[in-house]
């Protein structure tokens, strides 16, 4: 009988946990990787909705109902909203009689106030407890919940903290159900933190703890990432690390830099401090003697982000309710966006790090969340399962990608997917084999991303942004894609642009001048349209 633990990070980059390469304390996650397996080339699909309702349903998130955010963009578009032709992990899970608990963030419904069809709850989760919207403040986040009904009250105490509470949300839930069952039922318990998601909230002490650690700027960093991923295996020796991001500054060229660090400790902050919960929840399956006997399984929903806040119109932007509040508890106001004289951190600020910094965490790769570049789409991903026979401290460099979770946690529970001519078949296949040390035949991985588009077919990788051209790359030889081939190999480019197509068509891929369109239609000029088209910004 085999427990699962799904832990999913927010806007985590490629290499910021120190198993992957990085700066940031998460001895947590990195004990997790000495027990378990780490996989280098597994892929999200660049966002946080998106992902979310790919990883859970084993589907493309085009089948799902969210192609883009939680925006309700029918007739036209995706109506922002899990849909029935999928079914999630916990309930297929349910259906083998597995305990479902989901500590976290949602993030899956255009309703985020009335329960509707698409809430956890609904979905298959008998407990729920956290946000239904995508972001917002750590120290009193908005659409907090439990099951059905309004939590917000929770965060009227003075030492609430989202990461904290989600955490210990997680642990209780397995003291309770263990404490009742005495381990006789399963339990799927899918913990979705917020961290480190703008905004920049972390407790000053946690943030002072990193004093000095970033103080040699961006570019320093990156090389030294990079000498550790080779030395770690996380990349091959011979990986070119990409540039510095052309559109900033170098380090020694920046201004502002005591800001600048203090934005990157902030993140580096929140990220330790979700690996703290995770420590809290290991030690919570420790103490019932379950550990061993459960799947773990942590990875991000999408790569760094490079957001600048305030986004799209700023004075838009302050006014929103749904993820922020003009004043903290106490009765401050919050300087909203990113201002060099107010150091981030505290309830009274809601920032972002910025996109030096993003490229930091993204090191080796180019771009970031919402392209599906490598820097996009590239997670982190350890599995943890003693009792499963994973080679323990192992590497995985065979590519998959989202659609694959389900299909996995099915195999590691002996839990048959349902027969039922409404869902959709699973897109995925288990990757358990390949995390016991053999190959699999590779298999074409696709995405799509507000009109950025991808296809990888083994070592050829093909992809655009919108509304650029196709590129080419060999991802065996350049995996930053520094050399695009497009030119030089056009009938490679041809054949997987033309599987592209055929996958788009087949899982309803709705091209992004449609939705754009669906915006014009209702009166917003561009270039607001097109902005609104590619984010969480409400009619």
């Amino acid at each position: 009988m085999t427990n699962v633990v799904l832990i999913l990070a927010d806007d985590l980059g490629y290499s910021d946990i120190g198993c992957y390469g990085g700066e940031i304390r998460t001895p947590n996650l990195d004990r997790l990787a000495a027990g378990g397996v780490r996989m280098t080339q597994f892929y999200n699909t660049a966002r946080c909705s998106p992902s979310r309702a790919s990883m859970l349903t084993g589907l493309h998130p085009q089948q799902t109902g969210i192609g883009i955010l939680t925006n309700d963009e029918s007739p036209t578009g995706y109506p922002g909203t899990l849909n029935r032709h999928c079914l999630t992990a916990a309930e297929v899970l349910a259906g083998n009689d597995f305990a479902t608990f989901l500590s976290g963030k949602w993030h899956l419904s255009n309703e985020v106030h009335r329960p509707n069809d698409a809430w956890p709850t609904r979905r298959g989760f008998e407990r729920f407890f956290g946000t239904m919207v995508g972001c917002g403040s750590y120290y009193e986040p908005k659409t907090l919940t439990r099951g059905e009904d309004s939590a917000q009250h929770e965060t009227n105490d003075p030492a609430f903290f989202y990461t904290d509470a989600i955490a210990a949300e997680a642990v209780a839930n397995i003291d309770a159900h263990l404490a009742a069952t005495a381990g006789q039922r399963p339990f799927f318990l899918y913990t979705a933190f917020t961290a480190p998601h703008w905004p920049l909230h972390a407790p000053e002490e946690d943030i002072r703890a990193y004093d000095g650690v970033f103080d040699a700027g961006w570019d320093v960093l990156r090389e030294q990432r990079m000498e550790r991923m080779i030395k770690l295996g996380i990349v091959e020796p011979d990986t070119t690390l990409s540039d510095r991001d052309p559109t900033q500054p170098a380090w020694a060229d920046a201004e502002h830099q005591q800001w600048q660090v203090r934005r990157m400790q902030a993140y580096a902050a929140q990220v330790e401090r979700m690996d703290t919960g995770v420590g809290r929840i290991l030690d919570a399956l420790a103490r019932h003697d379950v550990l061993d006997d459960t799947l773990v399984v942590f990875l991000s929903d999408n790569g760094a982000s490079h957001e600048d806040l305030p986004q799209g119109d700023p004075e838009r932007f302050r006014t929103r309710t749904d993820i922020l509040s003009q004043r903290a508890r106490d009765g401050r106001p919050v300087v909203i966006g990113n201002d060099p004289q107010v150091p981030p951190g505290g309830e009274d600020t809601y920032a972002s790090y910025g996109r030096a910094w993003a490229n930091l965490s993204n090191t080796p790769f180019r771009y970031y969340k919402k392209w599906v570049h490598e820097g996009g789409i590239a997670a982190p991903f350890v599995a943890h399962w003693p009792a499963g026979r994973l080679a323990a401290g192992g590497l995985v460099n065979q590519p998959f990608q989202l659609v694959d979770v389900l299909p996995t946690l099915l195999e590691v529970t002996g839990t048959r997917y349902p027969a039922d001519r409404r869902v959709l078949p699973l897109e995925g296949r288990s990757m358990l084999a390949a995390w016991r040390g053999r190959s699999l035949p590779d298999g074409d991985l696709f995405w799509e991303h507000c009109g950025n588009a991808a296809v990888r077919r083994d070592r050829w990788k093909l992809v655009r942004e919108y509304p650029g051209p196709w590129e080419l790359y060999d991802i065996e030889q350049d995996r930053t894609e520094l050399h695009d081939l497009a030119a030089d190999r056009p009938e490679v480019l041809a054949e997987l642009a033309a599987a592209w197509n055929a996958w788009a068509e087949r899982v309803g891929v709705v091209p992004f001048e449609t939705t754009i369109a669906f915006y014009r239609d209702k009166g917003v000029p561009e270039p607001r349209a097109t902005a609104m088209a590619a984010s969480e910004d409400y009619l």
